[in-house]
């Protein structure tokens, strides 16, 4: 096992009703920004429930925040906190509007141009220079409400960022499960996706020492195929609803991924679709995911058999010249089966029409930043990515 540290000072605030405790999670006397996102909490109640445990408390808002937050529109927020004295910042939506904030309250006193955030990469490691803040989680799927990491989407030049930092962990996250209720269908298959790929990431490398956190990979992905489909369908079901959510903040709340190598290559492809057309990040994910698996499939075989054995309990063809190949294989299209029975697309031509021509754009603009290699081995080159991109079409 690789050595490692374990920080995650979020408060998670867990189940029913849990909402009441705003009040006392969030300092007396601050004076709060409420960021949210469409108004979809105008319809399901959270709103009416945070202005009611905020009733004493001095309180401005700003909404609209986008599905992938555009940089654009935070910096109008970030002159609202420097303008207006903010001193806490509530987040009140699912991953994007939570980003959003973490950008908000590490650009309020950031000394520089605010796009040197994404475009470099700026790590927030000291809390005494950010605006703390807290989560009112309302869409599971991201994770952003227990981890200190962020993408965020320039408009002007369509990219799809990141940001982070030791500093930029939630106070605290209020998680109830009974929000998923009033989701549209197609944001909780995009959950469960989205959770089941972030997992994938940390886990689906190369064979290593670390037994237990293998373990935990693997039963957060049992348990996303497990009550993933059901869920869709019966979101009332709080047994279904509680471990659906527990799965989408452990899946990316930094347990899982330390002491172990890690990919990411499948979310950094997948940023440029999104950026580039729009598609729903999971549903990015189901496309380049399966294969990346199968590009890199010599590195990442061994595992995969793991992944087929332990998770889909693929049994060992003894009569074949190479079962591991064999199993590997068949967990691939048992991924692929999966994503399609979440209602999940697989192809890239079957939501965009004019797609020739995405691989060398994307790979054009990994060269530009400099990105020469990725993956858990730096052995995804841009030719790579090109082979990965164009098999996805």
């Amino acid at each position: 096992m690789n050595n490692f540290e374990l920080y995650n000072p979020t408060n998670y605030v867990f189940g029913k009703g849990q909402t009441e405790k705003l009040s006392k999670l969030i300092p007396a006397n601050a004076k709060i920004l409420l960021v949210y996102g469409g108004g979809s909490i105008f319809k399901n109640g959270i709103y009416d429930q945070v202005k009611t445990a905020l009733k004493d408390f001095e309180i401005i808002e700003f909404g609209g925040v986008e599905p992938n937050p555009r940089f654009e529109t935070l910096l109008k927020a970030v002159e609202i906190v420097k303008n207006q004295n903010i001193t806490f910042i509530l987040a009140v939506g699912g991953g994007s509007v939570i980003d959003g904030v973490k950008f908000i309250s590490g650009a309020t006193n950031y000394e520089g141009n605010p796009i040197e955030i994404l475009k470099k990469k700026v790590l927030f490691t000291d809390v005494s220079k950010v605006i703390p803040f807290g989560t009112v989680l309302t869409l599971p799927a991201t994770g952003s409400e227990m981890n200190s990491g962020a993408v965020v989407t320039i408009e002007a030049t369509q990219e799809k960022l990141t940001l982070g930092g030791s500093a930029l962990f939630p106070k605290f996250s209020i998680v109830d499960p009974t929000v998923i209720v009033s989701l549209p269908k197609r944001q909780l298959q995009n959950g469960v996706i989205d959770a089941f790929t972030h997992v994938m990431e940390q886990y689906l490398t190369y064979p290593h020492d670390a037994i237990l956190q293998d373990r935990f990979a693997e039963s957060i992905l049992q348990t996303l195929i497990e009550v993933g489909p059901n869920v869709v369908e019966n979101p009332t079901d709080y047994k279904l609803a509680s471990s659906f959510v527990w799965c989408t903040t452990m899946a990316l709340n930094g347990l899982i991924q330390k002491g172990v190598p890690s990919d990411w290559a499948t979310h950094m492809i997948g940023h440029e679709l999104t950026a580039l057309y729009e598609i729903d990040h999971a549903r990015t994910l189901a496309i380049i995911g399966p294969n990346l698996y199968k590009v890199m499939f010599e590195t990442k075989k061994d595992k995969l058999a793991q992944y087929g054995e332990r998770v889909w309990n693929i049994q060992a063809n003894t009569e074949v010249e190479n079962p591991i190949d064999e199993i590997a294989l068949r967990a691939i299209e048992k991924t692929i089966a999966f994503f399609h029975k979440m209602g999940m697309v697989t192809k890239l031509s079957e939501v965009v029409a004019n797609h020739l021509g995405t691989a060398d754009f994307i790979v054009n603009r990994f060269e530009e930043r400099g990105w020469k290699a990725l993956g858990e081995k730096q052995n995804i080159t841009p030719e790579k990515v090109r082979e990965i991109v164009e098999m996805s079409y």
